[in-house]
């Protein structure tokens, strides 16, 4: 038999940030009890800010009864001379019964103790206190508080308890609370318990008392809302998803209301109110004609008749946000973008002070424009001295509002504001876009620096703290990585390779390496190389094979694993592979490093000479990219097929076993120049 059971803890309010962290784990840890106590059945993880709650609509009402089957010790270790041994003691009180009571079975031919039990199952409801109690404890949000005289902890106080099975109270105690027949609603509604007459009254209970319960409802509204304001204000309301999650977290009846603040105040960057918006104030920046708006949205938990002083407080809370914004903005104007004090700020210990990295981080800008300038200088149109003198200032320039008042304030608009400070007191653009795009990408699939330039400014950033984090051992370890080098390396990987940038590993490092301590540079080397692995979404052993060419520069990787790739995947190659697998196979004899002289006199069939002028036609001519290549040297198939059906190419000859082998050993080189084909697995 099942019944329907409702557990509610209700708290004061929850924070919704540490909740939303751990939401998952909290539905996880309830099923891996049910699962334990073999009570396993379907049930919602249901939060509002002041409860979290289990709703099972079948819960078993008991445990299921189980047979138990023991074997214990060989008959001949249990007796000795007709008396129990201690291995017989010892399975008895397993078991807990006389030795008497035990029987014998067979096992695997040899006659052991046994014993046979029936156990039945426990009622569920005098498993729940136990199960509650160990739901709770598995529940990690970091910070927990303790109350009264109390020294257990939770996130937050314990008000009440609902504990109910079929309609039937189960008592249980959690944190000195007895559980009830009672909720709470909402505090404008009600500011006293109020009963739940049956598990099926619940959620209308809350209903009338203005909670709605499931959070996806509560999201539902706030996005109607949102549709509904955008039609008659004319505004578009910007739906950050982390901000509705929190808000959905924080609410029990949510009421999407339009706020304003003074124009004036749009003269600060739109980034700095929307962040002091959402970060302090959780309101939705609103625009309209694609630009930021002097009106903002706030999803107000009250429940009243009449928002308009709930819009009024809001509006007079924002204001002083806005208000010191705009102070700091106006005096870091004023003070204008400088480095000075930043020979007092660590970076790291071994890799001395930000100025000191803004000096390595010059340094490296400086050897990768003069790597790529003729690429700068065509997209940019500036000649190189004024590239380089652009590239000094931009790195110089990078991390100066580090010393500004509104990045103390506001640390995550670092850089951006430097942007802004670089445009309004007349910076060059391509020095205040590389100020602002300095960490591009942030993260996978997240937005490329928009020109070559900045590229740079962003390369050497990367690359400072790469390298300089090795030279020091701070290298990344298992799946612990708190400096984001692995990030690092795939921001460079998507750089180079989205503006067709020659990247040889070894060669960057050893161009670079003099800035730093001595370290083990080909650590690096290998670490670059397996995010690279990493990085490129193809088969795997294609970049195995690319990998295994022995090429290190990583745009070239790139592009031979994009047309490898194309080729391995297609429907016919699996057919035709097989032919390539023998020419590797037989190259494994050839020394790939020697000249493989191919002496065209000693050809006896006709079909080495197709061979070899086909082979000929193909490494003589010339290639738009590696995939026209690639298609040519897998077009020897027929020519390697008729070669293997009428050559013996080990033949008793050495002389012409050895010019055998230098032909099929070249053909494989020419591939290996490529990528490593017995490295491919399809």
């Amino acid at each position: 038999m099942a019944q329907p059971l409702l557990i509610e803890i209700g708290v004061e309010e929850l924070p919704a940030i540490p909740l939303l962290k751990i939401v998952k784990n909290i539905e996880n840890s309830w099923q891996n009890l049910l699962d334990e106590y073999k009570l396993s059945c379907e049930f919602e993880f249901i939060y509002t800010p002041r409860r979290l709650v289990l709703k099972h609509s079948a819960m078993p009402e008991k445990q299921e009864d189980q047979t138990i089957e023991l074997m214990g010790p060989p008959v001949a270790a249990a007796y000795k001379d007709g008396e129990p041994t201690k291995a017989a003691e010892g399975f008895a009180r397993k078991c807990g019964v006389s030795i008497d009571e035990l029987g014998r079975a067979d096992n695997n031919g040899r006659e052991v103790l046994f014993f046979k039990k029936e156990e039945k199952g426990a009622a569920t409801t005098t498993l729940l206190q136990e199960m509650l109690e160990k739901w709770i404890a598995s529940m990690a949000f970091g910070k927990m508080m303790r109350w009264g005289s109390r020294s257990d902890e939770f996130i937050r106080p314990i008000r009440w308890l609902q504990v109910r099975m079929n309609d039937v109270s189960v008592p249980v105690e959690l944190f000195g609370v007895q559980s009830g027949t009672q909720t709470y609603v909402h505090r404008m509604v009600n500011y006293d318990a109020v009963e739940v007459p049956s598990i099926d009254a619940y959620e209308q209970v809350l209903s009338n008392g203005a909670v709605t319960l499931y959070p996806k409802d509560r999201e539902a509204i706030i996005l109607e809302q949102f549709d509904a304001l955008e039609e008659n204000e004319g505004i578009f309301i910007e739906r950050d998803a982390d901000l509705l999650a929190e808000v959905v977290a924080i609410t029990e009846n949510p009421k999407a209301l339009v706020g304003k603040f003074d124009e004036m105040f749009l003269e600060l960057p739109p980034e700095v109110i929307i962040t002091s918006m959402k970060e302090h104030q959780r309101y939705f920046p609103v625009f309209e004609g694609g630009k930021i708006t002097n009106k903002f949205v706030v999803v107000s938990n009250a429940y009243t008749d009449d928002y308009s002083k709930v819009i009024a407080g809001n509006e007079r809370v924002l204001k002083p946000r806005l208000a010191d914004g705009l102070f700091f903005y106006r005096n870091d104007l004023n003070a204008g973008l400088s480095t000075d004090g930043l020979e007092k700020v660590q970076f790291l210990d071994g890799l001395g002070t930000l100025k000191d990295k803004i000096k390595r981080e010059k340094r490296i800008a400086m050897r990768l424009l003069g790597l790529y300038m003729e690429k700068v200088e065509a997209q940019s149109g500036k000649d190189n001295v004024t590239l380089e003198k652009a590239m000094d200032r931009a790195v110089e320039l990078a991390k100066a509002d580090l010393m500004s008042e509104m990045v103390y304030e506001f640390t995550e608009l670092q850089g951006l504001m430097g942007y802004y400070y670089a445009k309004a007191l007349g910076e060059d653009e391509v020095v205040y876009n590389a100020i602002k795009e300095q960490y591009m990408p942030v993260g996978e699939g997240a937005e490329l620096p928009s020109s070559i330039f900045s590229s740079i400014v962003a390369m050497a950033i990367k690359l400072d703290t790469l390298i300089g984090l090795f030279s020091i051992g701070m290298i990344p370890t298992g799946s612990k990585d708190p400096f984001a080098l692995r990030r690092a390396v795939n921001g460079i990987v998507r750089i180079v390779t989205a503006n067709d940038l020659g990247f040889n590993i070894e060669d960057i490092i050893t161009l670079l390496k003099s800035e730093y301590a001595d370290f083990d540079t080909q650590l690096l080397s290998d670490f670059i190389i397996e995010r690279i692995n990493k990085s490129f979404d193809a088969n795997p052993s294609v970049i195995a094979a690319v990998l295994a060419s022995g090429d290190r520069d990583i745009n070239e990787l790139a592009k031979k694993v994009t047309a490898l790739n194309e080729i391995v995947s297609s429907d016919v190659f699996k057919e035709q592979f097989s032919t390539f697998k023998r020419v590797a196979n037989i190259s494994k004899d050839v020394d790939l490093n020697a000249s493989m002289k191919i002496d065209t006199t000693l050809f006896k069939e006709d079909a080495e000479v197709t061979l070899y002028n086909a082979y000929e036609k193909v490494i003589n001519s010339t290639y738009k990219d590696y995939k026209e290549e690639l298609d040519a040297l897998f077009g020897l198939k027929r020519e390697l097929d008729a070669y293997f059906d009428d050559v013996m190419v080990n033949s008793e000859d050495a002389t012409l076993k050895n010019n055998r082998l230098n032909t099929i050993g070249s053909i494989y080189k020419t591939f290996k120049d490529i990528a490593d084909i017995k490295e491919i697995s399809i």
